[in-house]
């Protein structure tokens, strides 16, 4: 099965960048980052295809950046700007193929952002 570790969430003062990973034990087709605050429903933040077309929410568009590396099977959110209310457990969540198995809705276990003021 593909498992997806994420990591490079922290505490940050607002302004401030951080730069999300999330490897794949497989070869991703598609991802998304997705995020929860605390009382609030999770949303989708960024995705990007196989092709590698970004996407992203109206929020932090300007301010974040998706991107992919094939070779290591990996995509990065790069944040920006980073606002207090961006402070939230972000996912990642993927479609990725192992060992000739393709896995789709697959999530990583979360990483924590958090953006003082």
């Amino acid at each position: 099965q593909v498992q997806l570790v994420e990591s490079g969430g922290g505490l940050v003062q607002a302004g401030g960048s951080l730069r999300l990973s999330c490897a794949a034990s497989g070869s991703i087709f598609y991802m998304g980052w997705y995020r929860q605050a605390p009382g609030k429903q999770r949303e989708l933040v960024a995705h990007i295809t196989s092709g590698g077309s970004p996407n992203y929410a109206d929020s932090v568009k300007g301010r974040f950046t998706i991107s992919r590396d094939n070779a290591k099977n990996t995509v990065y959110l790069q944040m920006n700007s980073l606002k207090p209310e961006d402070t939230a457990v972000y996912y990642c969540n993927a479609e990725a193929m192992t060992l000739g198995f393709r896995y789709r809705d697959v999530w990583g276990q979360g990483t924590l952002v958090t953006v003082s003021s």
